[in-house]
């Protein structure tokens, strides 16, 4: 991962779920059902605090992942394009969902594909 992606505040599972105050096995089912994404750092499962809002997932989280792994993404691949600045949207992809943008972050995630 980039620079810019080990900026961000990162939740090991058991973290992740205690801040959702769900179960570790829960907080792994959002992640299995696409409405986390988790990637392995220092051998422990892990998921942005970006991806949180108000302590719950960001809900236009969902389609943005099932979208970039229909495009042939990898869970790495699909973290590193959502919290690295992308040149189109101004912004890393994270960032403009965040800011109700959904709709534009979803074409160039399509279009990457």
């Amino acid at each position: 991962m980039s620079d810019t992606t080990s900026a961000r505040t990162w939740l090991p599972l058991n973290d992740l779920a205690e801040r959702l105050g769900i179960t570790p096995s829960k907080a792994r089912k959002l992640i299995e059902e696409h409405s986390l994404l988790a990637v392995r750092r220092d051998g422990v499962l892990s998921v942005p605090e970006d991806f949180l809002v108000d302590d719950q997932p960001l809900s236009e989280l969902k389609g943005t992942i099932i979208v970039l792994g229909d495009s042939g993404f990898s869970n790495d691949e699909m973290m590193q394009w959502l919290l690295e600045p992308e040149d189109s949207l101004d912004a890393a992809p994270i960032d403009a969902l965040r800011a109700g943008r959904k709709a534009e972050v979803r074409r160039v995630a399509q279009a990457l594909g």
